[in-house]
């Protein structure tokens, strides 16, 4: 079985596509914890509604938040640690340690970086009057979004779009692109 820790910060509709497709027998994969910043995340209420244990991030400082997840995660087998939509920096002691990727709702290295997340990426997308934006499914390094590109999927802007017209378009193809990408880490293990 292939092991996975999502990490979450808000509506976790990413997290319950990956719920979904394991249930289904779609993705060979267990969801061993779910790991949040936010403890009013619904994605926790997601995890706890398919008895996935969570973690509520007790620490503010990025290097206390570092050494407490290492501290934690060390009791999971873990093949790979899944950000989605997570909201906070990684720390080196992670990513030393774990394989980690982050689905990025643009197409990288276009509107990433700090504070570039949800309806922010939308909006800076269409106000710079773009064709196409997608999905970025990267590795995780010190720095956001500047990690290694796995694979990405063009999404169209029309020129009516709203940022929650192109969100929509851009969170769908995000869970197949996810998916499927989760399905090659399996086979390749």
């Amino acid at each position: 079985m292939y092991n996975l820790v999502v990490f979450a910060s808000g509506n976790g509709s990413t997290l319950q596509a990956i719920i979904d497709n394991i249930n289904s027998g779609n993705l060979k994969a267990k969801i061993q914890l779910v790991v949040s910043n936010n403890p009013n995340a619904y994605a926790l209420s997601r995890a706890q509604n398919d008895n996935i244990p969570t973690y509520i991030i007790r620490n503010n400082k990025s290097a206390d938040i570092d050494i407490e997840l290492l501290e934690v995660l060390s009791n999971y087998d873990i093949d790979l640690i899944v950000l989605a939509g997570y909201l906070k920096l990684i720390g080196s002691g992670l990513i030393n340690k774990y394989t980690i990727i982050n689905t990025h709702p643009a197409l990288l290295p276009k509107y990433g970086g700090k504070g570039m997340y949800g309806m922010n990426v939308h909006r800076a997308v269409i106000e710079a009057h773009e064709n196409e934006s997608g999905v970025t499914l990267h590795y995780v390094n010190e720095k956001y979004d500047s990690g290694d590109i796995i694979s990405q999927t063009v999404v169209p802007v029309y020129p009516d779009d709203t940022p929650e017209d192109l969100s929509s378009r851009v969170q769908r193809a995000e869970k197949v692109q996810l998916i499927n990408s989760l399905k090659e880490f399996i086979l390749n293990l």
